[in-house]
């Protein structure tokens, strides 16, 4: 799952955006690519759930942010071959 999760382009820019700036809502995540906000949130859904991003929700809007834990696994799993 994490490896198919990081296989588009548009994920791994998506992961690196949020590992380098911390948390932010959607909109922000719009404003990183030029695809179409349902698109990007296609791929937001696709690394939510492989676990590299998390989600929390306030009263109108989510803010997303690297799921520290679970980045570091995929790195040493890659760091094992």
């Amino acid at each position: 799952m994490l490896c198919k999760a990081l296989a588009h382009p548009a994920r791994v820019q998506l992961l690196r955006y949020l590992a380098a700036y911390g948390a932010c809502y959607f909109g922000s995540l719009t404003d990183v690519l030029p695809l179409a906000p349902s698109t990007i949130s296609q791929h937001v859904t696709i690394l939510k759930q492989a676990g590299l991003i998390l989600g929390s929700a306030d009263e109108q809007r989510v803010c997303y942010c690297v799921n520290p834990e679970r980045l570091e696994q995929f790195k040493q799993l890659i760091g094992s071959l």
